[in-house]
C-alpha cells in the first residue's frame, strides 16, 4: 500500500506520521523552502483529541499545558461571567504552541523509514507512481484548482491578532475570552509564565494589540509582549471532499473563525475518521481504493458542515450582542450558562464534535 500526501502544514505532518503507525508508504511532497516560522500561534486541543493524538500518532503530553477551567464574559457585562465550564478541576482541553508541535512531528517523521519526502511535485508524479490515495492538503497547487474549487465561503471583514505575554510567575490553568465590542478577545494560558492572545477584530486592519491587552488584562504582571502577527479570517466548507483517488484535507474541508479554537480539532476528529475506514479495510485484507474516499464523506460531511455554521451562528450571536446597549441577550446566556444539562453539552461539543 502506498498513498501520496501533498502539503507544508501541520496536518499534513499529523496525516502522515498516522497513516504511516499503519505501516502504509507514504511519499511526503513538502515544501523544504525555508519560511518564517510564527512563534506566536498556538492551539487548543480538546480531552478527546489528546488522548487519541498520544495513543495512535505521537506522544505530546510533554509539550501541553492543561486547562482546567474556561471562563467567558461580555463587555455589555463588565466583570460578571456569562458561561462558567469548570469540569470539576479535571482538564478540559490543553494548549500546545504551534511551531513546536510542528518541530517535534517533523523530528519524528524524518526517521520514519516509511516516509519518503520528496520534492518537484507535478502532475507526472502521481501518473507514475499510481498511488492507491493521494491526500492534498495544498489549497494553492493544480489539484486543487482543478477538482476542488466549488465552496461555500464567507468573509467575515476581521483579521485575527496574535502575540503571547510573558508574565510572572503564578497558577496559569484558567483560559478566558471576552466578547468585546470590536470582536473576541482571548487569553489561553501556555505556561505559569506565559499566555498567548487572539483577538479577532472586526473591520480594522490596524491596531494596537497592546493598548487592548492593557485594557482586558486583570490578572498578569506582565514582563515583555512578543511579536504581534496579523491574518485575514474567512471560513470555508468544501462542496465536494474528493476527486477519484484524491482527497482534499485539513483547512482545504472547512476552515473556521478562530473564536471557539476547533479548526485543528475538526481535522483530528477527520483523521479518526479516515483511520477508522483504513484501519477495517486493511483488517480485511483489502486495498486501499477510492471507496475509502467516499465513505469519509459520506461519514463526515454533514456533520463538519453542521459544526461550521455551528462555530458561525455563535460569532454572529456574540456580533449582534455586541451592537446591543441592551443586556437582556448577555443575561440570557448567563442563565444558559447556569444549566447543567446546557452546560454539560456545549463542553461535550467542544470536545468530541457532531456525534
Amino acid at each position: 500500500m502506498k498513498v501520496c500526501i501533498i502539503g507544508n502544514n501541520l496536518i499534513s505532518l499529523v496525516l502522515a506520521k498516522t497513516l504511516a503507525n499503519q505501516g502504509i508508504f507514504v511519499d511526503f511532497f513538502f515544501n523544504h523552502k525555508k519560511t518564517k516560522v510564527n512563534k506566536t500561534s498556538t492551539l487548543g486541543i480538546s480531552k478527546s483529541n489528546i488522548e487519541f493524538f498520544n495513543k495512535n500518532i505521537l506522544d505530546i503530553k510533554k509539550l501541553l499545558w492543561e486547562i482546567n477551567k474556561i471562563e467567558i464574559y461580555s463587555d455589555n457585562l463588565k466583570n460578571e461571567k456569562l458561561i462558567d465550564f469548570n469540569n470539576k478541576n479535571k482538564n478540559l482541553f490543553s494548549i500546545i504552541k504551534n511551531f513546536e508541535l510542528q518541530k517535534h512531528l517533523l523530528l519524528n517523521i524524518k526517521k520514519n523509514k516509511l516516509i519518503n519526502f520528496k520534492k518537484n511535485f507535478n502532475h507526472n508524479n502521481l501518473i507514475k507512481e499510481n498511488y492507491n490515495l493521494i491526500f492534498n492538503c495544498d489549497f494553492r497547487n493544480f489539484i486543487a484548482k482543478k477538482y476542488f474549487f466549488r465552496k461555500i465561503e464567507k468573509n467575515y471583514d476581521s483579521y485575527a491578532y496574535t502575540t503571547i505575554i510573558k508574565h510572572k510567575k503564578l497558577s496559569n490553568d484558567i483560559a478566558k475570552q471576552i466578547f468585546t465590542k470590536k470582536g473576541p478577545f482571548a487569553f489561553l494560558p501556555v505556561s505559569n509564565t506565559e499566555t498567548s492572545i487572539v483577538f479577532s477584530v472586526r473591520n480594522e486592519k490596524n491596531l494596537d494589540l497592546k493598548d487592548y491587552i492593557k485594557k482586558y488584562n486583570t490578572k498578569y504582571s506582565i514582563i515583555k509582549i512578543d511579536k504581534i502577527s496579523k491574518f485575514e479570517l474567512k471560513s470555508s466548507n468544501l462542496r465536494s471532499y474528493c476527486n477519484k483517488n484524491i482527497l482534499a484535507f485539513g483547512d482545504m474541508l472547512h476552515r473556521l473563525h478562530p473564536l471557539a479554537g476547533q479548526g485543528f480539532n475538526m481535522s483530528i476528529r477527520d483523521i479518526k475518521e479516515i483511520l477508522k475506514i483504513i484501519k477495517k479495510r486493511l483488517d480485511n485484507g483489502l486495498e486501499l481504493d477510492k471507496s475509502v474516499l467516499i465513505d469519509f464523506e459520506k461519514k463526515v460531511r454533514h456533520k463538519n458542515y453542521l459544526f461550521s455554521n455551528g462555530i458561525d451562528f455563535i460569532y454572529e450571536f456574540f456580533k449582534l450582542e455586541s451592537k446591543l446597549s441592551s443586556n437582556i441577550l448577555s443575561k440570557s446566556i448567563q442563565l444558559l450558562g447556569k444549566n447543567k444539562i446546557a452546560n454539560k453539552f456545549f463542553t461535550n461539543s467542544a470536545d468530541n464534535g457532531i456525534i
